[in-house]
């Protein structure tokens, strides 16, 4: 006796693997390209016993080292930072991250209180689409969806990025299955250096005042914090544009003030990180290059290693020797970068 449901099964089976296959394939892979594309995945590879969780756009994936922080303190932190991360991502990036670990401290950089709606679509799929697929990251894509973007186009990114197959290249082929590490625990290196010379004039606003909408997601930030039981720091991460105006500062300071919260300007403190902004940049003052990140790492790890429950780590085995490793990348990193700069005269891939 035939099994009359067989073939329809084996067909819908096929076309769903068809289907699959073909959104793996045409999805970009951000090996060579739109790097920083890949940085909302790779957390899943360091997810657990992270004390310190960093969130916030490019201004704490490029200027803070967790391979500091662990050197210098046995601290074990993460980041996940991606590029121009809206305030609410942030926030979701927060609730991921609480699916996999509880950290004891995290740091959230205020920059994106200046914007209360996405920038673009490509910087949604930045922060987005390497996220795994929850109700958290549904609540996330609904609320950074702009324009004529659709939900269905982040369920089913081939809907999105079928018109692709006419532009493959022999990434997409290389990488169909598997990615290459790009980060230290959310940290991109650069070593290269841009010193800032000149600095362009600070346009005056119309408006200094935040929108309620960034308010409300910063109250939510918090409030998930405290319900954690994790101590919250708000920080400005150091860099000298763009411009970050004193009415922006006042009101951030009287924030933390009033719900009892630490808040840092790095700006405020550069002669006691010793950052010095004709050597430790990587592009003229917007963000620093890795001499930059290790002398911030090093004295924000002295504030972190006293914030309640955060310990030196070091001396568990376990935890110490998956670090290890992860120095172990570090510096080979750190050394193929240097040797792209003294043949080339620049970081042709941060790899």
């Amino acid at each position: 006796m035939k099994i009359k449901w067989l073939r329809p099964l084996l067909f819908a089976v096929l076309l769903l693997l068809t289907l699959w296959l073909l959104q793996r394939l045409t999805m970009p892979k951000y090996i060579h390209e739109n790097e920083e594309g890949v940085l909302a995945a790779e957390y899943y590879d360091n997810a657990g016993d992270n004390d310190i969780l960093f969130i916030g756009d490019c201004e704490v994936y490029s200027n803070f080292s967790p391979i500091t922080l662990w050197k210098d303190y046995g601290i074990t932190s993460v980041i996940r930072g991606t590029p121009q991360q809206m305030i609410w991502q942030s926030y979701y990036m927060l609730e991921d991250t609480l699916r996999y670990e509880t950290p004891k401290v995290v740091v959230f950089n205020v920059y994106s209180m200046c914007y209360d709606k996405s920038e673009s679509e490509a910087y949604n799929r930045l922060a987005l689409d390497g996220l795994r697929w929850s109700k958290v990251k549904a609540d996330a894509v609904r609320a950074s969806m702009e324009g004529k973007e659709t939900f269905a186009s982040y369920l089913f990114p081939l809907l999105r990025f079928h018109s692709r197959w006419k532009e493959l290249e022999k990434d997409d082929f290389t990488y169909l299955f598997r990615s290459e590490q790009l980060s230290h625990n959310g940290y991109v290196m650069r070593v290269d250096t841009k010193p800032v010379t000149t600095l362009p004039q600070p346009i005056p606003l119309a408006d200094y005042r935040y929108s309620d909408t960034c308010w409300g997601w910063l109250d939510k930030i918090r409030d998930c914090c405290k319900e954690h039981g994790i101590s919250l720091i708000l920080i400005k991460s150091p860099s000298c544009y763009p411009t970050w105006y004193d009415e922006w500062d006042a009101q951030i300071a009287d924030y933390a003030a009033a719900n009892d919260l630490t808040y840092i300007n790095f700006l405020a403190h550069q002669e006691e990180t010793g950052i010095d902004y004709t050597t430790d940049t990587y592009d003229a003052g917007q963000h620093l290059n890795l001499s930059g990140a290790e002398k911030a790492s090093a004295w924000f790890g002295k504030i972190l290693a006293e914030q309640p429950g955060v310990l030196d780590r070091r001396s568990d085995d376990q935890i110490a020797s998956r670090w290890q490793e992860k120095i172990l990348f570090y510096e080979q990193m750190k050394a193929s970068q240097e040797k792209q700069l003294e043949e080339t005269g620049a970081v042709t891939s941060y790899r």
